[in-house]
């Protein structure tokens, strides 16, 4: 038996599964952010939340079939072992701060957004001056 292909044919569901479930925990949570950036514009906020969570499948599995590779051969039942504390280690570490950049980036919008709703006057102009003349 080739323990190599062992260690893939466990990493491989493992982190994808661990790849889905952040995805999955990110955009169902990021929505309640959009929709607040975005004022309640569902749509808009459905729409970016997807942008999003594409972008997520594909940086994290594209990492995580990057990954999966070893040079080293692997010998025995420690040794797969070893070889994936290594690699779900690093996956997970990179899932975190993938995550960690979402929420900030969110959190950036959001606060922008929030700033730009802030800067409207309380009620609507009630009517509007002429200009002056420019003087010569």
């Amino acid at each position: 038996m080739d323990f190599t292909v062992v260690s893939y044919a466990v990493y491989l569901p493992i982190a994808t599964g661990l790849t889905v479930w952040v995805a999955r925990t990110l955009s169902t949570n990021g929505k309640i952010f959009l929709a607040d950036v975005f004022a309640g514009d569902e749509k808009l906020a459905d729409a970016v939340n997807h942008l999003l969570l594409v972008g997520f499948y594909l940086l994290n599995l594209g990492f995580v079939a990057l990954w999966m590779k070893t040079d080293d051969k692997i010998t025995g039942t420690q040794g797969v072992f070893d070889a994936m504390s290594v690699k779900l280690g690093t996956v997970l570490l990179v899932l975190g701060f993938m995550h960690l950049a979402n929420v900030y980036v969110l959190n950036r919008i959001r606060r922008r957004g929030t700033l730009e709703r802030g800067q409207r006057p309380p009620v609507a102009p009630q009517g509007f001056l002429a200009p002056r003349p420019a003087q010569a």
